[in-house]
């Protein structure tokens, strides 16, 4: 099986958002479901947007968002079809937006909610940072907490 990254293209939306999908009943991710998934995949200020394709067919996802403080961006709308895993699709997308963010010269961070171990220990073995870990900010429920990293040096 061959993977790869590339850059989004529009006609990706139906597929990224029949694998959210699946993402989301597996893994609750992301925790609220979006009103309208494809304009969730395509946040106010993208930075740039890309997929991974496993043998031609979309595999996963992830996006460049400015980040809050200057000079950093934020990885986020990443995920791999669960369908796929185990072929290093997360990896791959981890490794193109992250260099895609060096090459802007920006620092690249994210978040995760911490029960998700899977993203946990990749993040971890690719070498990135944990910075914090606090109440998820996009909801009222205090259970719900999330990991910060920022990009290996």
């Amino acid at each position: 099986m061959t993977a790869h990254v590339r850059l989004r293209r529009d006609s990706d939306l139906d597929a990224c958002v029949r694998i959210l999908a699946d993402v989301h009943a597996g893994d609750a991710y992301p925790l609220h479901w979006p009103a309208d998934p494809a304009a969730w995949l395509t946040p106010d200020g993208l930075l740039g947007a890309w997929v991974a394709e496993l043998d031609g067919a979309v595999a996963g996802h992830a996006v460049l968002s400015p980040g809050e403080r200057e000079g950093t961006c934020e990885v986020n709308r990443l995920y791999v079809s669960p369908a796929v895993r185990g072929h290093r699709i997360g990896e791959l997308l981890l490794g193109r937006v992250t260099g895609a963010a060096r090459e802007s010269g920006l620092r690249p961070l994210l978040d995760v909610v911490t029960t998700n171990a899977a993203a946990v220990a990749l993040y971890e073995r690719l070498g990135w940072i944990r910075t914090a870990t606090l109440h998820a900010y996009w909801t009222p429920d205090p259970a719900v907490m999330m990991h910060q990293y920022r990009g290996p040096a």
